[in-house]
């Protein structure tokens, strides 16, 4: 039996991505954590040196691990699709659409306007994750 820990997301700028979280979406830093390079390097299929720092945020029972790392080159992603198999997006229920929508572009985000459908939108964080904004609302019209 498992038991539910947490999301781990890459970062290219921890500063700012903490801060998108935690003015857009109300997380909490929960705590930062500089592992050793070694044996985290091979834990995480990487070579050292790593210079990683892994900060948790919480949201109600959601822990999201952002994860800096200072000494190794970021690999930029392709934009990711919904039909592409893997994790796909985050999904967070807000009492306010639009106003949530103009934090995540004040907070360095980007809101897909195509995808507004009244009771729900998609946006990305700076670095491009896809999450699902959901009016808490008009939630049930999505569930059934």
């Amino acid at each position: 039996m498992a038991v539910w820990n947490h999301l781990g997301q890459c970062v290219s700028d921890l500063d700012r991505s903490r801060q998108f979280y935690e003015s857009v979406f109300g997380f909490v830093v929960e705590r930062e954590i500089y592992p050793p390079d070694i044996p985290s390097d091979r834990l995480l299929g990487l070579k050292a040196p790593l210079g990683m720092t892994a900060c948790y945020l919480r949201l109600d029972s959601l822990v999201l691990e952002l994860l800096y790392f200072s000494e190794v080159d970021l690999l930029k992603s392709k934009t990711r699709v919904m039909n592409e198999t893997g994790l796909t997006h985050l999904s967070l229920s807000v009492e306010d659409l639009s106003d949530t929508c103009a934090r995540v572009e004040k907070f360095g985000g980007q809101v897909i306007k195509e995808t507004d459908i009244s009771v729900g939108i998609f946006v990305r964080d700076p670095d491009g994750q896809l999450i699902e904004l959901l009016s808490t609302s008009n939630h049930q019209s999505l569930n059934p």
